[in-house]
């Protein structure tokens, strides 16, 4: 027999499978010895009042469990069809994995450099502010997410499946809690690992991977698309091509506005990267002075409505760093990551608003650039307040609110240094006037969060792509060229790690498909 219940579990005894037992034959009525297994589908914690874990697990009753879910096999592919894949974030390597699943040859181009070589341009980037525009925490082996954070939580679940993009994830080596956590993370000190181990899973079975590869240009023939240019020298053919190149990738809007591909502006969101004491997080949180060593570090998850606009936590990083996400030498762009064990003294989150049209009326004359040009505005403005070097512009909350400099500001986790400057004068009056509410709002929800203690630092601007490439819906092709599937974040179709992955397989197969393979 089998039973699926619901059990709580006070953080003194998470992980004593003994006492998992004991908890199941009380709420069963049952005698512990009948109970063969006990497995947990899904672990979240509930501090509403004094902090537990909720758990619901199969419990088996005199028989034996089920197996785990079967590895996906990958085989070499012999085929003569391909097709290109340019970036290797989520989307791209998911497709790539996809592609040679379905017995297609996979061909990554990718602007920066591997998962390992990357780290050096990050360290230029934190120490002494010095931005490689094509190897940064934006672009290079693994996208955005290896570097900041590897969070995958997503809502993401009618897009696709997603407990097989959690299976392929463990396969490569990310711990098994992933497919059990309400809020699954593996770390930026852990991620590199597992993009490797996908990299080696593709070389492995005939498919390619090509760094420092920039596409500087698409080949069309016909309204078809056959091959792409790289580095503004070779050209590399294959059937189909799957664009996936990140959120930032802004020189492949305008490329492809030359050649005359559908694109759309798009909402976006912008704002700031707020931080504050963990412990002080900890303590609204989980309300008591001290965290149990058993508990992870707090997060929360907050939004409201400002004047018919929404304004939300954005990444939040709970015992996180706030790192510089710029990917030019004249702006100023702060995104979160956290290591695997949260153990930072630091807690921060973008705090955004949503931006339209209403926005950037004044740069209309860009077209469907507009919001684009918006954002990157906001982005040099955070630079000259900052002052160089990948310094940032910050402020304490409670002057934020009160639009005045402050006088000195507390400690951070941003590496590259903060400069006191009004950050409230970054924004236009209504995404401001809209932030700064939104601070008073969220303190009577998290009594604390509005503090002197705590500062924004400017600007949290890259929360999503604001330009959409438009692609059919049944297809997911280009409905301007033939060949071209657009995917991920930076087509405008995907919001995280999950959700890119899970695009970048449906765009596999749409590519697969349109080549004539199917399986």
């Amino acid at each position: 027999m089998v039973k699926e219940i619901q059990v709580s579990i006070h953080p003194g005894f998470i992980g004593d499978y003994q006492h998992l037992r004991k908890t199941a034959a009380r709420k069963l009525r049952v005698d512990i010895n009948d109970i063969t297994a006990v497995k947990i589908l899904r672990r979240s914690i509930d501090a509403r009042k004094l902090p537990v874990y909720r758990l619901k697990v199969i419990v088996y009753l005199n028989e034996k469990p089920d197996e785990d879910e079967p590895r996906i096999e990958y085989k070499p592919v012999n085929s003569r069809k391909s097709v290109i894949i340019v970036g290797s974030g989520p989307a791209g390597l998911f497709a790539a994995l996809r592609l040679i699943e379905l017995g297609v040859k996979p061909v990554i181009f990718e602007r920066g450099k591997d998962v390992q070589t990357r780290r050096r341009d990050l360290r230029n980037i934190n120490q002494e502010g010095l931005v490689n525009p094509d190897s940064n925490y934006c672009f290079g082996e693994g996208g955005a997410g290896t570097y900041s954070d590897g969070k995958l939580y997503t809502r993401s679940t009618k897009r696709g499946d997603t407990k097989r993009i959690l299976q392929i994830l463990v396969q490569h080596g990310a711990s098994p809690d992933i497919k059990i956590d309400a809020r699954p993370h593996i770390g930026s000190n852990k991620l590199p690992g597992i993009i490797k181990s996908m990299r080696q899973t593709i070389l492995q079975n005939n498919g390619e991977v090509h760094f420092e590869s920039k596409v500087t240009d698409l080949i069309i023939s016909d309204k078809k698309i056959i091959g792409v240019e790289v580095n503004n020298s070779s050209e590399f053919y294959a059937d189909a091509v799957i664009l996936a190149t990140g959120h930032s990738a802004r020189d492949i809007f305008y490329k492809l506005k030359e050649k005359n591909v559908l694109l759309e502006s798009k909402p976006f969101a912008l704002g700031v990267r707020v931080e504050h004491p963990q412990q002080l997080i900890d303590q609204i949180q989980y309300h008591t002075r001290k965290r149990h060593e058993n508990l992870p570090a707090a997060y929360y998850t907050l939004s409201c409505q400002i004047e018919n606009r929404g304004v939300y936590s954005f990444c939040m990083c709970p015992g996180g760093l706030i790192v510089p996400a710029s990917t030019n030498d004249n702006e100023i762009v702060v995104n979160g990551m956290s290591l695997s064990r949260r153990n930072s003294p630091f807690s921060n989150s973008g705090l955004v608003v949503s931006v339209t049209e209403e926005e950037w009326t004044e740069y209309k004359k860009y077209g469907v650039f507009a919001g684009l040009e918006f954002q990157k505005n906001i982005e040099r403005k955070a630079y000259e307040y900052g002052g160089g070097r990948q310094i940032a512009p910050a402020q304490r909350i409670t002057d934020f609110v009160e639009g005045k400099l402050s006088s000195d500001l507390p400690p951070t986790s941003y590496i590259p240094g903060t400069k006191s400057a009004p950050v409230n004068e970054i924004f236009p009056t209504g995404i401001y006037k809209r932030l700064k509410q939104s601070l008073i709002v969220f303190n009577k929800k998290m009594k604390g969060f509005y503090t002197e203690i705590g500062q924004v630092l400017a600007a949290e601007s890259r929360t999503s792509s604001p330009v959409r490439i438009l692609r059919d819906k049944e297809t997911l092709m280009s409905v301007s060229v033939k060949g071209l599937f657009p995917a991920g974040e930076g087509a405008g179709y995907a919001g995280g790690i999950v959700s890119a992955a899970i695009d970048g397989e449906k765009c596999a197969e749409a590519s697969a498909k349109f080549i004539g393979v199917t399986r």
